[in-house]
């Protein structure tokens, strides 16, 4: 899947986040390598953009911080 919009609503263990995507849905997603290398830092409430699982919709990896 492409991807899509949403905002950080909890952390999670492990460097896991948790992500309601603008259309409502909930996933757990994690970073990048690119932002991580870059010591990109998230906080509940930043917007970024998740690339979604092809094969479990609920999990996701976040590729930028908006």
């Amino acid at each position: 899947m492409g991807a899509v919009v949403g905002v950080v609503t909890e952390t999670l263990p492990s460097a896991m986040y948790k992500v309601r995507l603008e259309e409502g849905s909930l996933v757990v997603a994690h970073i990048a390598d690119r932002i991580d290398r870059n010591f990109v830092r998230l906080l509940v409430g930043d917007r970024v953009r998740v690339e979604l699982s092809p094969v479990d919709v609920g999990r996701g990896r976040i590729v930028e911080k908006l």
